[in-house]
């Protein structure tokens, strides 16, 4: 079966550098084209320095930083896609962007090469239908940090062929300490379907007076055995982030549910991102009570 050796990285930004990180850790050469020159530099720094934190903690040897560091080609030109064995898609999210570059990509590569998505809450099967040949496209959603997080969603959208789904599992098989969970194409797929909600719950509860966001964090922490706690994980994604991916699954759905709390529209509003900034739930100083 084939295991993708030479695979290409769409978007060099915080998930798509971890992804090309985890693909040349496995052994593979990754290409990975950003808009500019100096976006692709910045993606390979964001890398190195993560490869320089491994091995800092005993994570990761010198040899396998550099091997790693040396399967990376990066480019601005979408003809250096022209031999590669399967494309992922990790560009901002933005449905008619990724359509647009999603159907160029696909003239480049030819008709029979695999192309998938990172997308974490738009529809897979309407950015297959922008491709000719739309069963060679898929969902291969990884969580941020790409290369720590274990689960990796293999989407199948309307269109997908069964072959490829297999195909992608074997592939997260082969992956370092990853696991493949095979989803169907819905808004927030598995995992955000679930946590979107709760994240929102928590903070409607934080701002209704509930609790300290230390205490709500610990208690759940303490209560459920998770590793992190709400507001901590809010911070460590994103609040922009969050609400971006709420607006999408309530658009997507009119489900009361992932409709974003106005807590969270004001904190985004004012500039209070989380950890990227040092002004969150638990970082720093929150000005909006």
């Amino acid at each position: 079966m084939n295991q993708f050796r030479r695979i290409a990285v769409l978007g060099l930004g915080t998930m798509g550098s971890g992804i090309a990180q985890v693909f040349a850790a496995s052994g593979r050469d990754v290409v990975a084209v950003e808009t500019d020159k100096s976006r692709a530099e910045a993606g390979r720094s964001a890398i190195a320095a993560f490869l320089d934190a491994g091995v800092a903690r005993g994570k990761v040897s010198v040899a396998a930083q550099q091997d790693t560091l040396a399967r990376i080609t990066t480019s601005t030109s979408l003809s250096d896609l022209a031999d590669v064995d399967l494309v992922v898609e990790s560009v901002t999210e933005n449905l008619a962007a990724k359509r647009e570059l999603l159907a160029v990509v696909a003239d480049v590569v030819g008709a029979a090469t695999p192309i998938v998505t990172n997308t974490s809450a738009l529809s897979v099967t309407a950015l297959a239908a922008a491709v000719p040949n739309p069963g060679r496209v898929a969902g291969l959603h990884f969580f941020n940090p790409a290369p720590v997080m274990r689960t990796v969603e293999v989407v199948r959208a309307m269109h997908t062929d069964q072959d490829l789904v297999d195909r992608l599992v074997a592939l997260v098989n082969d992956l370092d300490g990853k696991q493949p969970v095979v989803v169907k194409d819905r808004p927030g797929f598995l995992i955000n379907a679930l946590l979107l909600p709760y994240l929102n719950d928590v903070i409607q509860e934080y701002d209704d007076g509930l609790a300290t966001a230390e205490d709500i964090d610990l208690a759940l922490k303490l209560g459920l055995g998770y590793k992190s706690g709400p507001l901590e994980l809010l911070d460590m994604v994103g609040l922009d982030v969050h609400l971006h991916a709420t607006e999408n699954a309530y658009a997507a759905t009119s489900d009361d549910r992932y409709a974003p709390p106005p807590l969270l529209r004001q904190m985004v509003a004012a500039g209070q991102l989380g950890t990227k900034n040092g002004k969150g739930f638990r970082t720093g100083e929150k000005d909006i009570t």
